[in-house]
């Protein structure tokens, strides 16, 4: 790695614990502290107490019943279990929340309509609402059977082709290149009077995986191209990438947690030799340009959740935003009928399709949707699987917790004890999982460690066990049966466990 192109870590041990000297990035652009600069000795010893990992597995422990902390939700678990909002929020911030829930289930419609303030759907689009992918704020599923492809689509992205390509990338200003007729994803739907882009397909192929006591689990690897397309053909370098869209959960309480807590797990080049190299993604604030650590999205493209929104905003729905203020959404400079279309800009309302305050109140509500309680925390199957998880390592990748900043933008948010089960670090999963499409910093076989908060409850909410970032794997033994590279160890000492543990194990997922 050079240090004049990329990142430079060093690694002291402060206190007792591993920390990172300040990041420093080219041109001086950040440098992230060593230690947290939110808190107190006295509170700082309080934290590294109290997120040790635990080693007594014949109880629960202390306060991880609520998994969010003080907003953890506590109402019954039924199909609305992810849409509760924050629990510790004020009854002025529930307002707020039922306002930028009322935008974020909103169908908007193409220009020009009589609801002028819902056009500009589009010209061309994958879902017409964000609760369209984002079903009941949790995880979409890829078309199987019967159903649709709408919460699920296929990012397009080719690598640098020249110097210069390169040097945007080295300088954070790229994550990486569209297609040039295509563009950043597959749109499969368009408003009257236009071509969609095409049509994802996918078809899979099963290969057969022994297990400890000669259980036979199979694996389905999925094959993705498209079909119908509108506009010609796609560049010969463009990467297909699936995604579906992630349970929306806890990000406020996510986005509160220290950069030096991330960025302590780090470990790029494996200098402790334990074959995990956790790497930090850092990308552009979309409004500012500055240089920020990247935490949200599969491959940790956004640094916070007015980002995502706002890429989801401009890239699904062809909405634009005060951030991303392109009127036609993904349309190229090669879809000419694209361009021509009328947006739904309207003047008197602002200059963009969702002028403020709907980007901020869609981000409020994604900040403050609440974790579930956890269940069944002291039943003794649960407390088996959970020691089988970090006897696995498991728990290497998956952190089981995190307290958040004191000055958090949020007072909700604010010095909470929360449990998401992952260290936010990119990892190699190997080639099994690789897309082949670079990221920023991420490269084709590099994701985000996904949260595994509320994991047990996708089947009550959205009727299906499909996980990963493309939904291959119908169940939590094939997702664990996927993982590579970096994970290959955990997996095999999962594969390894008799049949029992690995219910037991399964058991403590499902109760998360």
């Amino acid at each position: 790695m050079r240090a004049s192109k990329t990142l430079i870590f060093l690694l002291p041990v402060l206190s007792g614990a591993l920390f990172l000297a300040p990041l420093i990035a080219t041109g001086g652009d950040i440098a992230f502290p060593t230690i947290r600069t939110d808190l107190n000795t006295k509170d700082q010893k309080r934290v590294e107490t109290v997120t040790r990992p635990t080693t007594d597995f014949s109880k629960p422990e202390q306060f991880e019943l609520m998994a969010g902390g003080a907003a953890t939700t506590r109402a019954d678990v039924n199909g609305d279990a992810f849409s509760h909002f924050s629990a510790n929020i004020t009854f002025e911030e529930e307002g707020t929340f039922k306002l930028g829930n009322a935008l974020f289930t909103k169908l908007w419609v193409s220009a020009p309509s009589s609801t002028q303030a819902s056009d500009g759907l589009g010209p061309i689009f994958n879902a017409r609402a964000c609760q369209s992918c984002h079903l009941k704020d949790g995880r979409g599923h890829p078309p199987e059977g019967g159903a649709d492809a709408t919460s699920m689509f296929l990012r397009l992205a080719r690598p640098a082709r020249t110097d210069q390509e390169r040097e945007a990338i080295s300088d954070f200003r790229k994550l990486n290149f569209p297609d040039a007729v295509y563009g950043e994803q597959l749109q499969d739907l368009a408003v009257p009077g236009l071509k969609s882009e095409g049509r994802m397909k996918i078809s899979y192929t099963e290969t057969p995986v022994t297990l400890a006591g000669g259980e036979v689990v199979k694996l389905r690897k999925p094959s993705y191209s498209v079909t119908d397309l509108g506009y010609g053909p796609i560049e010969g370098d463009v990467t297909l990438s699936p995604r579906i869209a992630p349970p929306m959960i806890g990000m406020g309480l996510i986005q509160a947690i220290h950069e030096s807590d991330i960025l302590a797990k780090a470990d790029p080049d494996d200098k402790d030799g334990d074959g995990i190299s956790g790497k930090p993604s850092m990308v552009r604030d979309h409004k500012s340009g500055e240089l920020k650590l990247g935490r949200f999205g599969f491959k940790a493209q956004n640094a916070s959740i007015r980002d995502q929104t706002s890429s989801a905003f401009a890239g699904d729905m062809g909405i634009s935003t005060p951030d991303d203020p392109f009127d036609h959404g993904d349309c190229t400079k090669a879809q000419a009928a694209c361009l021509a279309m009328p947006t739904g800009v309207q003047q008197r309302l602002g200059p963009v399709e969702a002028p403020d305050p709907v980007l901020p109140l869609v981000t409020f509500y994604s900040e403050n949707l609440a974790v579930p309680a956890r269940r069944d925390i002291g039943d003794k199957t649960v407390l088996k699987g959970k020691e089988l998880f970090y006897k696995a390592g498991c728990s290497d990748c998956h952190t089981p917790k995190f307290v958040t900043r004191r000055d958090a933008g949020n007072k909700a948010h604010a010095f909470q004890l929360i449990w998401p089960y992952s260290d936010f670090l990119l990892h190699d999963m190997g080639e099994g999982l690789a897309d082949g499409q670079q990221v920023g910093v991420a490269t084709g076989a590099e994701w985000r460690t996904q949260p595994l908060w509320g994991i047990g409850l996708t089947k009550t909410v959205n009727g299906h066990t499909f996980f990963l970032h493309d939904g291959r794997a119908r169940n939590l033994t094939e997702a664990i049966l996927w993982h590579g590279g970096e994970a290959a160890k955990a997996r095999d000492a999962f594969a390894a466990l008799n049949k029992q543990d690995r219910q037991d194990l399964i058991k403590f997922l499902e109760s998360l």
